[in-house]
């Protein structure tokens, strides 16, 4: 018998429980990882708490929880090339993540990638959704060196990652805060500016000249206020404003970035380009808090499960 956490009924981090289950094995065409770290997303409980998000999805009941993990390759079965066992990877498998052992074709695009040695098992544990989100919401709008990006949703966990491939890409980066959050976000090369009413005002404060593009990455506050700014509706991303954002602009999620896209990041974080903020971790016991804290939606970075 193995571990998962399982639920059967929709509803808050109440309905998620920790399980004992049969042991998953690898079949042909398929390995087994060993998880070491899960790292959670909004996605997560949305997909636990609400069955239009989750039918979407394909998620049926009863199902597992968690998508992103990271860990190391303990079978390989028939069929299967690249992978050995004792490779670290890490990867996605929608609603099976929180559990000892994860299952997976990795014929698949993006569905396992190897872990550089340089980077922890926890870290890597946070990179599909959210490393996968925030590039297609920078690559949808083009940015590039010389621009000047207002980020909505800068200090959580798919904004830390934008912030930081916008600032790579040469851009300038003006990203929404709490007033708690703005020397964590100063930390990560963006300049804050408090969210709320009024936000295009102090946005001009700061850049007199305005913005060329702009990613909303919490709501539609941050895609109206860069509207008003001026910004053309096809240089503004959102990815939480479901399939008719306001004023055109461009609605995406991590499905629309590139697989190659994780590996670069994996290759940035490796080498200090790119960091990765830890908010906090918990034991696979802890779920339904951990869940909790991530529903909260002021946690500034990841949070993560350890195995």
């Amino acid at each position: 018998m193995s571990r998962a956490v399982m639920y059967e009924t929709f509803g808050g981090p109440e309905v998620l429980e920790l399980r004992e289950v049969p042991e998953p094995h690898a079949g042909t065409g398929e390995v087994r990882v060993r998880v070491a770290a899960v790292g959670l997303n909004p996605m997560d409980w949305a997909l636990s708490s609400s069955p239009e998000t989750a039918q979407r999805f394909g998620i049926t009941l009863p199902s597992g929880f968690a998508t992103d993990f990271a860990g190391t390759v303990d079978e390989v079965g028939e069929g299967v090339s690249g992978f050995t066992v004792g490779d670290r990877v890490y990867g996605g498998a929608a609603g099976r993540a929180a559990a000892d052992f994860v299952v997976v074709a990795p014929s698949g695009a993006g569905t396992l990638l190897r872990t550089p040695a340089a980077i922890s098992d926890e870290v890597a544990g946070t990179l599909p959704v959210a490393g996968l989100t925030a590039s297609a919401a920078l690559a949808v709008i083009g940015v590039k060196a010389g621009d000047t990006v207002l980020i909505g949703g800068a200090a959580g966990g798919v904004g830390v990652f934008a912030v930081q491939l916008a600032r790579l890409a040469g851009a300038r980066v003006i990203g929404t805060a709490s007033e708690g959050t703005r020397d964590f976000l100063r930390g990560l090369g963006a300049e804050p500016v408090t969210y709320g009413p009024g936000l295009e005002e102090r946005v001009r404060e700061i850049v007199p000249d305005g913005v060329s593009a702009a990613t909303d990455l919490f709501g539609t506050q941050t895609a109206e206020a860069a509207l008003a700014l001026g910004v053309p509706a096809e240089r503004i991303s959102t990815i939480a404003a479901g399939p008719n954002p306001p004023g055109g602009v461009r609605a995406t999620s991590g499905f629309d970035a590139r697989p190659e896209d994780l590996n670069r990041i994996a290759d940035a974080i490796a080498v200090g380009e790119i960091t990765v903020p830890i908010a906090a971790a918990f034991p696979l016991e802890q779920i339904q808090e951990a869940v909790r804290l991530q529903a909260g939606r002021h946690v500034h970075g990841k949070i993560v499960i350890n195995l």
